[in-house]
């Protein structure tokens, strides 16, 4: 019961940081505190959990500094990008309807707590310190750095001025397309492994998120409308077609 209250309580947080920054955003119908919001939520979440249980045993400290350097790092870029372009373009249309705008902090607020579910069971029942968690954690941090990298290289190439071509296709971006998602990809799968061994019985079924934030990146909100764009504005450019051609979707692969 009390394992059940912790994750319905971790989705309450969840919505209520959205719903606080919502109010916000519908007032001045801004787009500019969404990507805030988003990677402030896992911090503020995984902080949470921390204090409630022990912030001094190795385990638990490294498992909210995972989180946390993540969320902090992707709401610092998205910030940053923001205030640089001025608009988020995905929000055209949107941020002017109450009902679609408010909809949409709905299902972000919901998809916050999907992913965070490994966590939030672990930190319910947290295990001891054990060696794979070493090997994940590794895992963790090769993704974090891939998109970290991944995020920079391709900014510094949208700013550049003069530059002839809209896609990037330099650094890692030369051996995949979406080099970022599969960073992040990588952080997440990390951070199930090192809470996995620790599982038992219903807290299995938290891979849901890990699994949900795939399907979304490789399906819903990820990769396909990027793709979508870049084919409406390069399609016709022979360029472009050899380095779709000849560049890995996802994973990064050298040898083309």
């Amino acid at each position: 019961m009390n394992d059940a209250v912790h994750v319905v309580g971790a989705l309450g947080i969840s919505l209520a940081i959205q719903a606080v920054f919502f109010t916000f955003a519908a007032s001045l119908r801004t787009d500019k505190v969404t990507d805030l919001s988003y990677g402030l939520t896992f911090v503020v979440l995984a902080l949470l959990f921390l204090i409630r249980n022990d912030p001094r045993d190795p385990a638990q400290a490294a498992m909210a500094a995972m989180v946390v350097l993540w969320g902090v790092r992707l709401a610092a870029y998205l910030v940053y990008r923001i205030a640089r372009i001025g608009r988020d373009t995905r929000f055209d249309g949107i941020r002017e309807d109450f009902l679609k705008f408010a909809r949409f902090w709905f299902f972000q607020g919901v998809a916050v707590w999907v992913i965070m579910l490994p966590v939030t069971a672990w930190f319910a029942n947290p295990g001891g310190w054990r060696w794979t968690m070493a090997a994940a954690a590794a895992v963790w941090a090769a993704g974090w750095t891939i998109e970290t990298v991944a995020d920079i290289q391709k900014f510094r190439h949208k700013m550049r001025p003069g530059t002839g071509r809209g896609w990037t296709d330099t650094g890692l971006w030369r051996y995949s397309r979406h080099p970022n998602y599969f960073g992040e990809l990588l952080c997440w799968w990390g951070i199930f492994a090192y809470a996995a061994p620790a599982f038992t019985g219903w807290a299995w079924l938290t891979v849901a998120g890990p699994l949900a934030l795939t399907f979304l990146l490789l399906r819903v909100t990820g990769i396909p409308p990027l793709e979508r764009r870049a084919e409406a504005k390069w399609g016709g450019d022979p360029a472009y077609r050899r380095y779709v051609g000849t560049t890995p979707r996802l994973v990064p692969w050298p040898f083309r």
